[in-house]
């Protein structure tokens, strides 16, 4: 081939290259002459006349179908080559082949979306909104189920709320963003723990929220103009990528975002709220005193940021719900993945360095199951065969069922905090007995908030390369002296924990406020200690979190920490462990000891605490160890 021809060929190729449609457009446009009616960019009015960009995608019949409503704040405009995008259409295209719509719509103020977006402070209205004009659409059969992980599951509580005669059930997965005050949670929608913020959502609205200017299109633009425009102009910002296991370092935490030239929005408001404030309870979060009437299968991670609460309110709706229809039709699955990570189970799964077995489940039947029986009226047995609770054991590596959490077989049972003043590190005389000591021989050690104990795995996400979740071992780490260790004796026989594990600890200090940190560790007979959960107080809230109360030198004070949750089998000769610290950061954020406001401060002092055991001050931890009688074993 001459010269000539061989760029006369390259030239074709790369205008054939220009000129071809993207793979997501020869999709769609397949997809639309053999199975699918995609209609896109629709602009759904909400009742004050903002729209919400709606892609619709549904079967070739003239019967009108269910609709499964997926409402998300993350970009799915399937004109471009991302992996969400794909992963968006490919999903649609399942569902319509099962015979239902599926329908994706952006939260208020995402992408094509109109108006202005608040991360947990969607109004409800929105949902209740699509729903009716869902319903309207001669293709749908008035039957409506949202399904969703995170943020596109965290909107769907409070709209249940509602009651909207459409609404037939729902699927939510890792939705504790979701939840604001349930009974022994008061979390605000994962933003705090025990009253200390997860710092998971600076990292997280870095590269979420929106700038205070960003592209938007004209109000009166049509459908057809958007679809052209969603060509050419994706509306994803492409953000530098961040080095957050500094970035959290910078002080105070309200710049944060700032110092690492991110968008200034929504967290700048949101860093400054307290757990009381009224704002929490404005907008998308659902609150204990709110009704609840859809049928729900509920999905939670042993290993998520929000597993306490995800299993509270569970529990709450199953004896709160608007009838009793409603509170005999909830469902849970408690698996043991991170974070949305129910799919990537593995015939030998891993959390962190932690091997948990063979955690898989057929989650396509499962959903099928489930959907088909609310919203197609099929008599295929799925809830005379399906357990209440599927809940998965570590240690065991096996599924087991229940019908109630914690199950009816799990018996709360103390473990008092023990030493001679010495339980300093893995090394000190920490100990967990049956009976609390008859002296207090207080252990004492002290928390610099400029050398913080440094999350290492847990349960968590979203915090980039700052923390990997998950289960490690954590001896290493307990060679610190501002860990406190307290362990039992190994386990002469196997014993299974399962349920929520409850802590008292009676402390003292010298500064007005500080933190206070458990962690529960499954101990083996080699020294490995691996984390099953994690849970903290900020002090100034152990007298709720409607007010705050500072410390005083000398006193000592009694704290309730917030409920862990598991599933372990502690086989024989391991050992129960649970840390005492007042730092875990950055899954938290740091306490600077002083009093102050926390979020808008740049120096910290270092505080010198005092856990107090004894017949007087009875320290400890209760946990729900399972009877070993079969007869009364919900296995």
């Amino acid at each position: 081939m001459n010269k000539f021809l061989l760029i006369l060929v390259l030239a074709l190729i790369g205008l054939f290259i220009i000129e071809t449609p993207s793979i997501a457009q020869v999709d769609i446009k397949r997809s639309d002459d053999e199975i699918a009616i995609i209609d896109q960019k629709i602009m759904m009015p909400m009742r004050d006349g903002i729209r919400l960009a709606t892609d619709v995608y549904r079967p070739i019949t003239n019967k009108p179908v269910p609709v499964i409503f997926s409402k998300t704040p993350y970009n799915f405009n399937s004109w471009g080559n991302g992996k969400e995008r794909k992963r968006t259409y490919n999903r649609a295209m399942e569902w319509v082949k099962k015979g239902y719509a599926y329908v994706v719509q952006n939260e208020r103020g995402r992408y094509f979306s109109e108006g202005d977006w608040d991360i947990l402070g969607t109004p409800t209205t929105d949902g209740d909104d699509a729903f009716t004009w869902l319903a309207e659409q001669a293709w749908c059969n008035g039957k409506i189920a949202t399904i969703g992980c995170s943020s596109t599951a965290e909107w769907q509580m409070a709209v249940a709320a509602q009651d909207h005669p459409a609404y037939a059930a729902m699927i939510p997965a890792g939705y504790g963003a979701g939840v604001g005050v349930v009974p022994g949670f008061y979390e605000q929608g994962n933003w705090y723990r025990g009253g200390a913020m997860q710092m998971l959502f600076t990292s997280w609205l870095y590269g979420v929220q929106n700038d205070e200017i960003r592209p938007t299109f004209p109000h009166d633009a049509t459908q057809e103009q958007l679809i052209r425009a969603s060509r050419y102009f994706d509306l994803a910002p492409d953000r530098p990528r961040v080095d957050w296991s500094e970035g959290f370092q910078h002080l105070p935490i309200k710049d944060i975002i700032k110092a690492v030239d991110g968008p200034i929005g929504i967290y700048e408001k949101m860093i400054t709220r307290k757990p009381n404030d009224p704002a929490w309870f404005e907008g998308g979060l659902y609150h204990e005193n709110m009704p609840f009437g859809v049928p729900s299968l509920w999905l939670v991670s042993w290993f998520d940021v929000s597993t306490g609460p995800n299993i509270a309110l569970f529990n709450h709706v199953r004896e709160n719900g608007i009838d009793e229809e409603v509170r005999n039709s909830q469902y849970l699955i408690i698996a043991p993945t991170l974070h949305c990570g129910f799919r990537r189970a593995e015939e030998e799964t891993m959390v962190g360095d932690l091997n948990v077995g063979d955690a898989r489940l057929d989650y396509d039947a499962i959903y099928d199951g489930w959907l088909d029986y609310w919203l197609k009226g099929e008599k295929n047995g799925f809830l005379d065969t399906f357990p209440r609770i599927h809940y998965y054991t570590m240690g065991k590596n096996e599924w087991q069922t229940a019908e109630t959490w914690p199950p009816q077989a799990a018996q709360m049972t103390a473990f008092y905090l023990n030493s001679q003043g010495r339980a300093n590190s893995l090394f000190g005389d920490g100990k967990l007995t049956k009976q609390p000591p008859k002296m207090d021989i207080p252990d004492t050690y002290t928390y610099d908030p400029y050398n913080p104990v440094p999350s290492y795995g847990g349960n968590v996400c979203c915090t980039g390369n700052a923390i990997q979740g998950g289960s490690f071992d954590q001896s290493q780490m307990e060679t610190r002296n501002d860990i406190l260790v307290y362990t039992t004796e190994p386990f002469k026989e196997g014993i299974e924990i399962s349920g929520f594990i409850e802590t008292t600890l009676y402390v003292s200090t010298d500064v007005r406020d500080t933190d206070f940190t458990i962690k529960l560790i499954d101990v083996y007979p080699d020294g490995r200690a691996f984390n099953l959960d994690e849970t903290i107080l900020r002090a100034r809230y152990r007298e709720g979190f409607d007010k705050e109360v500072f410390m005083k030198q000398g006193e000592v004070y009694k704290l309730e920490l917030s409920a862990m949750s598991t599933s372990n089998y502690f086989e024989t000769g391991h050992s129960l462990r649970i840390e005492v610290s007042s730092s875990n950061f950055p899954r938290f954020d740091r306490n600077l000891n002083t009093g102050g406001n926390n979020y808008d401060e740049s120096k910290g002092i270092q505080a010198h605490n005092m856990i107090h055991h004894s017949s007087e001050y009875p320290s400890q931890i209760r946990v729900p160890i399972m009877k070993t009688d079969d007869s009364q074993s919900n296995k």
